[in-house]
């Protein structure tokens, strides 16, 4: 099924490559890196997952600045190769405890041994870190977790005066403590996907959530764990209107294989027998009508023949103890635009601009933005001739990508997580990670 697989850093480096059944020509990892950087067919500016290269196909996934690359020759479900790809990201991950580029290098030996159990002649044999424990020997070699993922440290967990180190949930589930010791400690994180579209007046058209309640378990022994969900919680359409403002209606969700639903429509308990490593529990989607985090605002005013002006103003919707981190904004412009200077409000800290003279966009960039703020950006543009057409029409839509961590718009939570297995070497941290990251956030002109 798959010919090659292989593992590129941001600048193109080989760090991984495996071929698996000799059928593809050599040197697929630079054609392959050279077609995604210079990407410019069918208008579109990046490369999609799935294109195919002189009678190869080529699939590939970004996690974390590295590119997984798969490639063959033969017809396979593309779904398939990209699903494949992000287990194989996710089994490194776990054995590695932190997945970068420095970690791969570093364990290069553990990453082939890995990909030879996963893989025998290009088909898939497993992808379950659990399974994996009986054929994988080498031991991870631990690297310093300085750079972590946008879901930020892991010291947002604490309750009371307690707090956990900020590298406990980023390290190997197959490698013991210091002196021997076992870990015994379980995670839960609940990422949330959020796409929403504005109109011009800033009214919602279309909105969704696409969440995941990840968990990621260092427990020995494998005890059954319960996990409880808002008593509030509804699933399916045909739900919406039956209960209060404040009920978490979702439209579809599907559950991991080791969840056992007994009591799920009763109580709305989760019943499960957690694998090693780091595993989804639930996938949900919600469309229910839901408070945005940001709201958008933009403004195009023309000043003279050859120039206009674009106000930006960006709201923050959430309580002010919460901070959103890495947002950027970018809005396409005109493409007869010539330069583009910028005004940004008294005091502002944290924050860069940009005109991409390239393809014509505006970048503006902001370290942080703490709930109930509102930041405004001035752009004046140049153009290159005096008659133009609508320049509200050629510019836009603005977009926006940030994270939100301690925050999610479904509402939807965990109550509590018990285990089953008594045992003294458990430890109580308030576990549960709530984090917002945009998936499409688009303010049309």
């Amino acid at each position: 099924m798959i010919s090659q697989l292989f593992v590129l850093s941001q600048r193109g480096d080989n760090i991984v490559f495996r071929d698996y059944r000799g059928e593809v020509q050599k040197g697929t990892a630079e054609i392959f890196f050279r077609k995604v950087k210079f990407w410019k067919e069918d208008g579109q500016e990046e490369a999609p997952p799935v294109f195919n290269v002189n009678g190869v196909n080529y699939f590939h996934v970004k996690i974390v600045g590295l590119l997984f690359v798969a490639t063959t020759r033969v017809n396979v479900s593309p779904s398939l190769v990209l699903e494949l790809l992000q287990r194989i990201a996710r089994v490194i991950k776990d054995y590695l405890g932190v997945l970068n580029e420095d970690s791969i290098r570093k364990n290069f030996v553990l990453v082939y041994e890995l990909l030879d159990e996963v893989m025998d002649f290009g088909y898939v044999q497993t992808t379950t870190t659990e399974v994996l424990k009986s054929f994988v020997f080498n031991e991870p070699i631990v690297v310093d977790a300085a750079h972590l993922s946008p879901l930020g440290p892991a010291g947002l967990f604490m309750q009371g005066t307690k707090r956990m180190p900020g590298t406990a949930v980023t390290k190997s589930v197959v490698a013991n403590e210091p002196g021997g010791r076992k870990r015994e400690e379980i995670f839960v994180d609940i990422i949330e996907k959020i796409s929403i579209t504005f109109s011009s007046s800033g009214y919602i058209l279309t909105s969704e959530i696409d969440g995941t309640i990840q968990m990621k378990s260092y427990l020995t022994g494998n005890p059954e764990i319960r996990l409880a969900l808002n008593d509030d919680l509804s699933i399916g359409r045909d739900y919406r209107g039956s209960f209060g403002s404040g009920a978490v209606v979702l439209d579809d969700c599907n559950f991991h294989e080791s969840v056992r639903l007994d009591n799920f429509d009763v109580d709305r308990t989760l019943s499960l027998v957690p694998p090693d490593g780091e595993f989804p529990v639930m996938n949900y989607r919600m469309t229910q009508e839901f408070k945005p985090p940001f709201r958008i605002n933009a403004l195009i005013e023309e000043a003279g023949a050859p120039k206009a002006e674009v106000i930006l103003k960006v709201h923050a919707e959430f309580p002010s103890s919460i901070t959103a981190n890495t947002i950027s904004v970018q809005m396409p412009l005109p493409k007869y635009t010539m330069r583009a200077s910028f005004e940004l409000e008294p005091g502002a800290v944290g924050q860069t601009t940009d005109f991409k003279q390239a393809n014509r966009r505006l970048e503006w960039n902001l370290k942080k933005i703490v709930g109930g703020s509102e930041h405004t950006l001035r752009a004046r543009l140049t153009f290159s001739q005096e008659s133009h057409g609508n320049i509200t029409k050629e510019s836009g839509p603005v977009s926006m990508t940030f994270t939100i961590p301690m925050y999610n718009a479904s509402k939807l939570q965990v109550k509590y997580l018990q285990i089953a297995k008594k045992s003294g070497t458990y430890n109580p941290y308030r576990w549960v990670r709530y984090v917002t990251l945009s998936n499409s956030y688009v303010a049309r002109m």
